[in-house]
């Protein structure tokens, strides 16, 4: 079924309903506040006297440095025993368990796990609220992956967050990793495995409380080491009991064994599942094999697998090192055997392209890497609405939000990389010369650091040529909105659409389409006299033209008994026209239920404040064209129901000394961006603001904007606000 094509635009824009301000309840939590002394305009305000003794900061938690909050991981079992969950944790938590996914785990065909090794691990992506990192590693080809594990030599290995958001938002799912190592790894294990099921319980236990608390799946099992007859002989009742406790408390939970150990005790790679491991497998819900392994390996775990073949993973090493079969850009020959022979694959360390080929390539690169590999990697559709992505990468040279640039310089987020679609290159059949081509851009965004380029050419035998995007699976509301937002680089003739498929066709009844805000009457919409605030807010850009040469075009769609299939984006020429070459720009797609725009949206509440440190400032250092006086780092604190939102943005709006706190909106100022946040809380890091005068005071206020999930813009009216006053200590 075809959406219909481009149409000019109309100036009529609905207006929005304003909301009432929320207002802010009293303190939850005594240790977060930080004296706040009265509430202007339901905005909490603090008062601060300036001190250059700051508060104490984890080290575990916060960069030494900047006290920008990290990821981190645990180096011994005593940490492991001694962690329990704090505020500080809170950080590091993921925003939303794995989005639902067809087929799911379960669904016994052959999967695709990516190892991610790189250099020890916890390098530019351990900063939970992004960097300046110039050519960071990003990944992106998420549809081809079902199992994500990053991997290093500590011994509990917690993802990064910004990790297991992205693969979350993919429908992919996260595992840590614990390992033991060398002469000190068979110590560690002797200390809980060799006693009493009460020691190997009590690590079991932590494993899962931290998976649980942190949002990722669970865990790959690495012991590097050799055990004794008294370990060896609990490991398998190690693993079930791990994987029994998961599998209650972590919904789609995972434990997977590393091919290392053999029953008897001593550390020797089979290459294979085979008697001398088999009782680990029993044990636990995959095996990774070793990587030296040839077909014959291959033939002889056929008949070890039985009925769980999927859950044998072949590892492949893309650094090709040892006797492989194929590695680097001949990976494609190991996973052609894997697949033959129908067993899942486990990819290690695929950043062989960032590591060791030239950086300036990378993005060419690592598409070149996974195209050659697409063949034998089925991919997977997200079944849930709203479904919305903006192409962002979580990384650019440049931020941009709904097409107006925000900062220019380098960053990297990978928290904030959205949903990315199917990649690579596209030929119509036979001679006729078409063909479309998609790769990730950063020249331009909409929203963002990103957007997807498509270029293509329509031949003059054909009216046109599509690229499917997306594949959702999704029992279709009544009524959907979907939107598009594009531009065609240059002058073209060329027409652009959105396009979907529906599947159960036999009962699938489509009762119309229409093009919102367009002046063809043909498509109008019918009539909203007052449409709820969210929905006004959703439609009120559709049909316009905005600046940098973006359009936006929304579509609505009345289904029944339908499934939503793919998503596509078609290009077609004038009627008579010769061949058409385009390069098209994509900055957004949205599907959004009509339903979810008629709830209103939570506010932002309970703002506190915690964490304040205060430095002289360096006019140098701060970027400012004068001295600024001073440097402020502090942490928010909100409440919201993270489920309605993509992510917060944080703003500021730094007074001067003596200056009034603003009432409403923040007076004719515009906030200065911050950064985002994936959970009810931000660190802010030296924030050069100016010194308070003698017998004054100073004020920063600041503001936290939702984004929902439907992707629409919050009135700044309707933002978390508070303010800090702050003054120099009398002398």
């Amino acid at each position: 079924m075809e959406a219909p094509g481009v149409a000019t635009p109309a100036a009529a824009v609905l207006r929005e309903l304003p909301l009432r301000a929320p207002a802010t309840p009293e303190e939850q939590l005594e240790r977060r506040a930080r004296r706040r002394i009265e509430e202007e305009q339901e905005e909490a305000v603090f008062r601060e006297v300036v001190s250059f003794t700051p508060d104490p900061m984890p080290v575990r938690y916060y960069d030494k440095v900047t006290t920008s909050p990290i990821s981190f991981y645990l180096s011994s079992l005593e940490e492991l025993l001694a962690w329990i969950p704090d505020v500080e944790d809170s950080f590091n938590v993921a925003l939303a368990p794995p989005e639902c996914r067809q087929p799911p785990l379960s669904n016994q065909r052959p999967r695709t796990l990516l190892c991610h090794d790189m250099m020890g691990g916890y390098l530019d992506d351990k900063f939970i609220q992004g960097s300046a990192a110039q050519n960071p590693y990003s990944f992106y080809h998420w549809q081809y992956i079902d199992i994500f594990v990053y991997f290093s030599h500590h011994t509990v290995t917690i993802p990064p967050v910004g990790w297991t958001n992205a693969a979350h938002r993919h429908g992919v799912c996260v595992l840590g990793t614990f390992i033991t190592e060398w002469q000190e790894g068979g110590q560690l294990c002797e200390a809980f495995l060799a006693g009493d099921a009460h020691s190997y319980q009590a690590v079991a236990d932590k494993l899962v409380l931290i998976a649980q608390f942190f949002r990722f799946d669970g865990w790959l099992i690495n012991i590097e080491n050799s055990l004794s007859r008294a370990a060896v002989g609990n490991m398998p009742h190690f693993l079930q009991y791990l994987t029994t406790q998961l599998h209650q408390q972590v919904p789609g939970g995972l434990v997977f064994w590393y091919d290392s150990v053999v029953s008897s005790g001593q550390l020797r790679w089979q290459n294979e599942l085979n008697e001398h491991n088999r009782v680990f497998f029993d044990s636990c819900d995959g095996f990774f094999t070793n990587y030296n392994w040839q077909e014959g390996h291959l033939e002889r775990m056929r008949g070890q697998a039985g009925e769980r073949q999927a859950d044998i993973y072949v590892g492949v090493d893309v650094f090709a090192r040892g006797d492989v079969v194929g590695g680097r850009f001949d990976t494609n020959k190991s996973l052609e055997l894997i697949r033959k022979h129908g067993f899942s694959a486990a990819l290690f360390a695929p950043g062989w392209v960032y590591e060791c080929l030239e950086k300036t390539q990378f993005f060419e690169n690592q598409d070149k890497f996974w195209s050659l590999l697409a063949r034998y990697l089925p991919t997977h559709s997200i079944c849930s609405l709203p479904f919305v992505t903006s192409f962002c990468m979580g990384m650019g040279t440049r931020r941009v939000c709904y097409g107006q640039e925000e900062a220019v310089g380098p960053w990297y987020h990978p928290s904030a990389q959205e949903i990315q679609p199917l990649f690579g290159e596209h030929r119509l059949e036979g001679d006729r010369g078409g063909w479309v081509k998609t790769h990730s851009c950063l020249a331009d965004a909409w929203n963002g650091g990103s957007s997807l380029l498509i270029r293509g050419v329509i031949p003059a035998e054909v009216g046109e040529v599509a690229v499917r995007l997306f594949s959702l699976q999704v029992p279709v509301p009544p009524k959907v909105f979907l939107s598009m937002v594009y531009k065609l680089e240059g002058p073209s003739n060329v027409r652009v659409a959105l396009e979907l498929t529906t599947g159960n066709a036999g009962s699938c009844h489509i009762g119309g389409i229409w093009a919102l805000n367009e002046t063809s009457s043909r498509h109008s919409p019918r009539p909203l006299r007052v449409p709820p605030t969210k929905l006004a807010r959703w439609v009120g850009r559709c049909g316009q033209q905005f600046s940098g040469g973006w359009v936006q075009r929304c579509y609505e769609v009345n289904l029944r008994g339908c499934l939503l299939g793919d998503l596509l984006v078609s290009f077609s020429r004038p009627p008579g026209s010769q061949e058409e070459s385009f390069v098209c720009r994509l900055g957004e797609i949205q599907v959004v239920d009509a339903k979810n725009l008629l709830v209103p949206l939570p506010q932002v509440q309970a703002i506190s404040l915690s964490h304040v440190r205060w430095q002289p400032a360096d006019s140098a250092s701060s970027g400012e064209s004068s001295p600024a006086g001073l440097q402020l780092s502090c942490t928010l604190h909100w409440s919201f129901p993270l489920s309605h939102i993509r992510c917060f943005r944080v703003h500021c709006c730094a007074g001067t000394g003596g200056g009034p706190l603003s009432r409403g909106p923040s007076g004719p100022e515009k906030p200065k961006f911050l950064g985002l946040a994936f959970v009810n809380q931000y660190r802010i890091v030296d924030l050069a603001v100016a010194a308070a005068g003698p017998g004054q005071d100073g004020c920063v206020e600041f503001l936290v904007e939702p984004v929902p999930k439907e992707g629409f813009l919050v009135p700044q009216a309707e933002w978390g606000r508070a303010a800090v006053r702050y003054s120099m200590p009398s002398t």
